[in-house]
């Protein structure tokens, strides 16, 4: 599991040590195709690691308006908004196949602030940048149809 984190964007730059400490907090989750992972308007206070499969990040989820903001594959993730804020599920995850995800739990990253604020503050700002660049594909797709 220590090598699925590692090879993980927003946990680059991580120590073993504050690896570790994360996956004291993570479970693993099997999801059917079809399955929700997540639901949009939900709370919740955990992110999610793909181990395997497909999922689809989707707004508005069975609506007529439904809208696929994006797929992700093994060693992606979401829902790391969490961490930096309180509010809702601000989208739906489902499996576009058979997927096994972790879970960390937002107390593992507590943790990380409490006993190692340097590892903590590398995390945080890998998660900034990858909410910036997935801003910026958003703003592409925006601009794209308008």
């Amino acid at each position: 599991m220590t090598a699925l984190l590692e090879n993980v964007p927003i946990f680059a730059g991580l120590d073993s040590d504050a690896l570790h400490l994360l996956l004291e907090h993570t479970k693993e989750e099997e999801h059917p195709e079809g399955g929700l992972i997540v639901r949009e308007g939900e709370k919740s206070n955990s992110m999610f690691v793909i181990a395997s499969g497909k999922v689809r990040v989707c707004k508005n989820f069975g609506a007529p308006e439904e809208i696929e903001l994006a797929t992700l594959g093994p060693k992606e993730f979401f829902g790391e908004m969490c961490i930096v804020d309180t509010l809702p599920r601000c989208a739906t995850i489902q499996a576009r196949e058979p997927s096994t995800v972790f879970s960390i739990s937002s107390m593992a990253f507590y943790r990380l602030y409490k006993t190692m604020p340097a590892q903590h503050s590398i995390l945080v700002l890998n998660i900034a940048r990858d909410l910036s660049r997935r801003l910026r594909n958003l703003d592409a797709l925006f601009a794209a149809r308008h």
